[in-house]
């Protein structure tokens, strides 16, 4: 059997940007995962919180020039790239300068949810497709975290489902308990919309909040991890919308979360 190719997406990762447990989460499990044979590929944002020089981030110019459509407007799209220090493992960041560039992840200075935060997590969710498209590799497994990440299983199922590149993809969608209150604009369909996606698609979206984006994640996904310290709330929205894909892993030695892991990609993969 040839190497599985597990591709993470998320909105952060140690040690480059920290805000919630999913940077320690995203740095720990591509390692593991990596140690154990498997071909790792990583994709975030570069929020502009990210020291470039520090962090030793340069642009990959044969990955660039990608425009990005999110509702009537095209983006440019950059890709950077940097090793994560004493792993073998490289981190590939999307960036935009509209979007990216303000120091800050959600919120502005006075904690005031940014009015564009749908438009980003557009781009980065369309970008991410689209860069793997251009490094020409096939992932197996599309494992996306948070809500950031959450309209990628749907664009897999809908839009690329014929592209050769993701043919046998399967996608895995990890929720945590990073809820926000914002309600997004009306225009919300119009933006995430791409070809083979109408607005019966895009039902489970029809709130334009948070719990919104969990449910386009969860409905076209074909594994969700419920992540450890959940609310209740949350515990219940998943409950209703999982159906049969949820998988719950609890267990607080290190080894076995690895070995669960690894379990659910190649049982996923068959």
């Amino acid at each position: 059997m040839s190497k599985l190719r597990i591709l993470y997406v998320a909105s952060e990762i140690n040690p480059f940007l920290q805000t919630s447990e999913v940077a320690n989460f995203v740095r720990a499990l591509p390692q593991a995962m990596q140690e154990k044979g498997m071909e790792i590929r990583i994709l975030v944002p570069r929020f502009g919180l990210i020291n470039e020089r520090k962090n030793r981030l340069h642009e990959v110019v044969r990955l660039s020039g990608i425009n990005i459509t999110v509702g009537d407007e095209e983006k440019p799209l950059i890709i950077k790239v940097a090793s994560i220090p004493n792993a073998k493992l490289q981190v590939y960041f999307i960036d935009n300068e509209d979007y990216f560039q303000r120091k800050s992840v959600f919120h502005d200075k006075q904690e005031n949810f940014y009015e564009d935060n749908d438009e980003r997590a557009i781009f980065f969710c369309k970008g991410v497709i689209e860069t793997v498209k251009k490094l020409g590799w096939a992932p197996d497994i599309v494992h996306c975290n948070d809500w950031m990440t959450s309209l990628i299983p749907l664009y897999l199922k809908t839009t690329y489902k014929n592209e050769p590149l993701f043919k046998g993809t399967k996608s895995v969608f990890a929720i945590y308990n990073n809820e926000f209150n914002h309600k997004f604009g009306d225009d919300l369909f119009d933006k995430v919309r791409m070809v083979d996606i109408d607005d019966s698609i895009l039902d489970p979206l029809k709130s334009k909040d948070y719990e919104g984006f969990l449910k386009i994640g969860m409905e076209y996904a074909d594994v969700i991890i419920q992540g450890d310290e959940m609310s209740e709330h949350l515990h219940q929205l998943i409950e209703n919308c999982s159906k049969d894909k949820k998988c719950e892993i609890n267990n607080s030695e290190k080894d076995q979360v690895y070995e669960s892991y690894f379990n659910i990609y190649t049982e996923l993969a068959g």
